[in-house]
């Protein structure tokens, strides 16, 4: 493993390694940037099959996190970080007590938050080690789970998307193909559902699909077929390179707009998007209302004024694509310069 390489290719940065033999912790935290300010991003708790993939989804998250903190107008940075689950048997507690601690260490260089296979309550074990955590109890000064204001954000994305592509100002009717029912997914399809959208619904755990289908009328479709549904969006919300070789060519949308991060495999695969004439989403602008909703609560707690800023994602997605049209160039470019733009403005 390059790792040096690896920084290079993702324009880093630092990247930090923690191992505790007692408690079986092997984890990762990458700083991509810390420009506008310290860097913020999620905890993901995940098997990897060797070493140099979690190193790697670990710099591509973080990237992420900075590009989406810089578009969302928040004094953050772009920070990630991954714990290797143990496949031995361990206690969960004493393993996120320790993360805390390798995160104290850090100084506030890095705040933590949840992302896939973490949650509240682990937050909160993590908070009893270091005061740089988010996304904890509102008992405790927090604002609890992110993925509502995540999947506001991109419920406000998809409308930006259907009033710029169709000239419609409603969702009812809409049909909206989802994959991934998780903590997002779910949330996002209650967010469709209640404005009177159509969902047709894919997901690895059949429960969280037959809970779509109960709840909200979904049709469920296998993990394969969700691609290849006829569809007005698609919304990817499962884990990142959902868009690519094989899957763009069977998409039978006009928009795709989700919450999955790292949707492209490559970017070459947001050109393929625009030669389609399918309007992309770019995933870290419409996905960042968690991140908006944990910054705020790491700056002192505003409901209203953090749902507010969650709402204007719907701006951010209609400017990315106006632009996007204006210069006849795919929107995940635009997206990217605008944040570039900011980042060098920074720098001065």
């Amino acid at each position: 493993m390059n790792v040096f390489e690896h920084l290079s290719h993702h324009d880093y940065g630092q990247v930090h390694f923690a191992r505790d033999a007692a408690t079986g912790l092997q984890a990762i935290v990458a700083i991509h940037d810390t420009r506008l300010g310290p860097s913020l991003g999620g905890c993901r708790f995940i098997h990897y099959p060797h070493e140099e993939l979690a190193l790697v989804d670990a710099l591509r998250l973080a990237r992420g996190m900075t590009y989406k903190a810089a578009i969302s107008g928040i004094p953050h940075g772009g920070g990630k970080s991954v714990i290797i689950r143990p496949q031995r048997q361990f206690d969960r507690g004493a393993l996120f007590r320790a993360f805390g601690r390798f995160v104290d260490s850090l100084g506030g260089r890095y705040i933590t938050a949840e992302d896939s296979g973490t949650s509240i309550e682990d937050m909160e074990i993590i908070r009893s080690a270091t005061r740089f955590v988010t996304g904890v109890k509102p008992e405790h000064g927090g604002s609890g789970d992110p993925s509502p204001y995540t999947a506001l954000g991109v419920r406000r994305g998809i409308e930006a998307c259907v009033k710029f592509a169709q000239g419609r100002d409603s969702l009812e009717g809409l049909h909206v193909a989802v994959q991934g029912i998780g903590h997002v997914g779910y949330w996002l399809c209650k967010e469709l559902n209640d404005l009177g959208a159509r969902l047709t619904v894919a997901d690895v755990d059949p429960h969280k699909a037959e809970r779509a289908r109960r709840e909200f009328g979904a049709t469920v479709v296998s993990l394969d077929e969700i691609f290849s549904v006829e569809c007005d969006v698609f919304a990817p919300c499962a884990l990142g390179s959902a868009l690519n070789d094989d899957t763009v060519p069977r998409l039978r949308c006009a928009i795709v707009a989700g919450a999955a991060n790292n949707q492209l495999a490559e970017p070459r695969h947001g050109d393929d998007l625009m030669h389609r004439g399918i309007l992309y989403a770019p995933d870290y602008a419409i996905n960042a209302g968690g991140l908006v909703n944990v910054a705020q609560e790491y700056a002192g707690y505003d409901e209203q004024k953090s749902r507010t800023r969650v709402l204007g994602i719907y701006d951010t997605i209609f400017e990315i694509a106006e632009r996007a049209k204006r210069a006849m160039q795919p929107t995940y470019r635009i997206a990217d310069t605008i944040v570039e733009e900011k980042l060098a403005k920074a720098a001065r």
